[in-house]
């Protein structure tokens, strides 16, 4: 068995801090006060130095500035709570039940940032000297724009990383492969009437149920792959827009979410809805969207919501080294995929580095009520993160 398991000792400790992030609100945007913790938990913890960029991304550094660099990524923020009377408890209470912890991003993905965390500083603490540094990155605006602070950080904070560990939500398999994703707005037109004489307009809406119809037909013809599965077309929400109750409405707005699987891209993405247009003879717009996003510190960034999927073979070094290290300290990992998006959209499709998942928590329980975490996968996340590090840079 391996010596990166942890103490009862670094279990409470990390427990404690865990707690502190979840009872500590994040939406996107608010990071600031859980990047204050993080900070001020990564300097007791020992590490060789910690920063954070302007956008509000805190970075810790263990090991020499020289040789290869291994990187963990998490973000800090989280999703709105919808309906907090539908929880068991307070979503910031953290209070723990049969072994789980219960919160507002407690499996996404407190969990796994806090693993990580420790992970490294465990990592340092057993091993007698390190090749390479430990990164440990926490980003902001994941959830609405995800990749855009992680790219701050490569390109303005010049990290190039050999390897990056996303510490998303896994059940503590190993993630070799993740969709791509394209979000889109459909825009289409009539021409208003009084709804008493409907004749001399057009009706938005009708024409956006005919594209409605078409959508649906054309997402079940979409790309497959055998181990990421199929790509995924929907429309998630519909707006229309008249002058009155008793008018035609003018116009129509879509939302497409477009999920890509192996071998699709944006450009086919955007053709198939135009041949979808086409077809029907509406005029209508799909466009891939674009949006200014700002950070807990004030910076404003654009986030374009296009990421390509990404695949990493299952005999790639990193993937067999995650493997053996989660192995190392009694867990029995498979290989998998993410069907959602994550920090991995950049460092995979656009940095073109070597990137895995592997983390605490159960994928299903994202932006769910009641969302919560295994305990025993966060010690357990932590413990293999350390693993990993003895494999890849211990002397």
């Amino acid at each position: 068995m391996s010596t990166c398991l942890l103490t009862e000792a670094e279990r409470q400790s990390l427990l404690r801090f865990l707690q502190a992030l979840v009872k500590t609100p994040s939406p996107s945007g608010q990071e600031d006060q859980v990047a204050a913790l993080i900070l001020e938990e990564m300097r007791r913890l020992g590490y060789d130095e910690v920063w954070m960029d302007r956008a509000g991304s805190v970075v810790g550094r263990i090991g020499p500035t020289s040789g290869p660099a291994l990187m963990f990524n998490s973000h800090m923020d989280t999703v709105a709570v919808t309906d907090a009377s539908s929880w068991i408890a307070d979503p910031f209470d953290a209070v723990i039940r049969d072994g789980c912890l219960y919160g507002l991003g407690a499996c996404d993905m407190k969990a796994g940032l806090a693993a990580t965390v420790y992970g490294a500083a465990v990592a340092a603490r057993r091993c007698s000297s390190l090749s390479g540094s430990i990164l440990v990155a926490c980003v902001g605006l994941e959830e609405p724009s995800e990749g855009t602070c992680t790219r701050l950080l490569f390109e303005e904070g010049q990290l190039s990383p050999a390897w990056v560990v996303i510490a998303e939500p896994s059940n503590l398999n190993v993630v070799r492969a993740q969709r791509g994703h394209v979000e889109m707005t459909l825009s289409v037109e009539g021409r208003s009437a009084h709804s008493s004489a409907p004749e001399l307009g057009e009706n938005a809406i009708y024409a956006a149920a005919r594209l409605v119809f078409g959508l649906e037909l054309l997402s079940g013809q979409l790309g497959d792959d055998h181990f990421m599965g199929s790509g995924v077309l929907t429309v998630t929400d519909i707006r229309s827009h008249a002058v009155s109750q008793n008018a035609i409405p003018d116009r129509c707005e879509m939302f497409l979410d477009r999920r890509l699987t192996v071998g699709e891209t944006e450009a086919m993405a955007l053709l198939e809805v135009q041949r979808v247009i086409a077809r029907e003879a509406v005029r209508a717009e799909v466009r891939v969207i674009e949006q200014e996003v700002t950070t807990h510190t004030g910076q404003v960034l654009t986030a374009r919501r296009v990421s390509l999927p990404w695949i990493l073979d299952e005999r790639h070094s990193l993937v067999q080294a995650m493997l053996k290290a989660a192995k190392a300290v009694g867990l029995r990992p498979s290989t998998t995929h993410w069907h959602f998006a994550t920090e991995g959209a950049y460092t995979a499709t656009v940095a073109r580095v070597p990137t895995i998942g592997f983390g605490p928590g159960d994928p299903t329980l994202l932006h769910c009520c009641n969302e919560r975490v295994e305990l025993k996968q966060v010690y357990a996340a932590a413990s293999a993160y350390a693993a990993l590090v003895e494999r890849l840079l211990g002397s």
